[in-house]
């Protein structure tokens, strides 16, 4: 370990960060797991009204810099697509 004063203080700043930046990171999983199941369950109105909380994590956490905006973008794309085509085949279903 450093030993020198400014290295210690990033140490404990990168310590923090971490630890930030962890829990943004699970926050984002379970936001996004939670409108997968949704969707796998079958609860379309459920996956609905998640959806849009999830886009919002999703976006804040690359607004962090937690993940990087292109990854962003390609998990709302993925998300969103996955939700169109599951509530497309329930309608089709239903028909």
């Amino acid at each position: 370990m450093a030993n020198h004063v400014q290295a210690l203080k990033r140490y404990r700043q990168n310590q923090k960060h971490q630890e930030r930046n962890r829990a943004r990171k699970s926050q984002l999983k379970t936001a996004v797991r939670r409108v997968h199941d949704a969707i796998a369950a079958g609860n379309m109105e459920e996956a609905a009204k998640i959806l849009p909380e999830a886009v919002k994590v999703i976006r804040k956490t690359a607004s962090a810099g937690v993940i990087h905006n292109n990854q962003a973008s390609r998990r709302v794309s993925r998300l969103v697509k996955a939700f169109n085509k599951a509530s497309t085949t329930t309608t089709e279903a239903a028909n």
